[in-house]
């Protein structure tokens, strides 16, 4: 009986550790959303400890793992994402990325969240060459937010059209 109860305890810990990591990982599976006096929107990020922010969202419905980069273009999704997304291949086009130029495929998504940041018809592309399951949220999306970082926090809010 007493070996059941430290059975227990372990498993406990190593769950406990388990989900301790994925928050080190991505701090930001539920991104802290909060609204101004004009009820816009206002989505804020904690760093994570390798100083990347990296959020839960969704394209067309479907929750991925972004991470924020202000260096790509648009938004990079990895082939193997899109083909579980049912995303079509898209148009060939040739980018430059810094491992040299590539063959992606230009797609344009439906919608883009982030928190309650919601956009419709967003530049995309497929990238063959990308492993896992992290989608680069690129510029297609970050040029329509204001962004204001202090310290290790990112606040995004939609810009005023």
């Amino acid at each position: 009986m007493v070996w059941l109860t430290w059975l227990g305890l372990l498993a406990m810990l190593v769950i406990g550790f388990d989900r301790y990591l994925d928050l080190q990982a991505n701090p930001n599976e539920r991104p802290d959303v909060i609204y101004d006096l004009d009820g816009v929107a206002e989505v804020t990020l904690q760093q994570n400890k390798q100083g990347h922010y990296v959020a839960n969202g969704k394209l067309n419905g479907h929750w991925v793992m972004f991470v924020l980069d202000t260096g790509a273009t648009n938004i990079s999704i990895p082939a193997k994402v899109a083909k579980q997304m049912g995303l079509p291949e898209g148009y060939p086009q040739r980018t430059r990325t810094a491992n040299g130029d590539i063959v992606v495929y230009r797609v344009t998504l439906e919608s883009v969240s982030l928190g309650s940041i919601e956009l419709k018809n967003v530049a995309a592309h497929i990238n063959p060459h990308m492993d896992g399951e992290v989608v680069l949220l690129g510029m297609s999306f970050l040029k329509q937010v204001e962004m204001i970082q202090v310290g290790k926090q990112l606040t995004l809010r939609l810009k005023p059209r």
